[in-house]
């Protein structure tokens, strides 16, 4: 039983990935995405856009977080277009 606990132990501590969370901003959302507890990308307002604003809504925020992960996993570029924006839905 023990050596199973380490074995676990192990295989989850070789498991790290990124992580995403939202935090509010002054005018709305923005979201961080971090690797081993250090945040990589920190974004307070909504890229791409001409205007400096936040995302409207938390679901807004982590919508984009997660699409920046997934191209981060693919090893892409976390650069987020304005044509994915209007595919996610975002409330610009």
């Amino acid at each position: 039983m023990i050596v199973f606990a380490i074995l676990l132990f192990i295989a989850c501590a070789k498991k790290e990935s990124l992580t995403t969370a939202s935090f509010k901003t002054s005018s709305g959302w923005g979201y961080t995405i971090a690797y081993k507890e250090k945040v990589l990308i920190k974004q307070s307002v909504i890229p791409v856009i001409s205007d400096t604003k936040s995302f409207k809504t938390e679901d807004d925020a982590l919508k984009v977080a997660d699409l920046v992960k997934q191209k981060l996993k693919q090893n892409l570029s976390p650069t987020v277009t304005k044509n994915e924006l209007i595919l996610l839905k975002i409330k610009l």
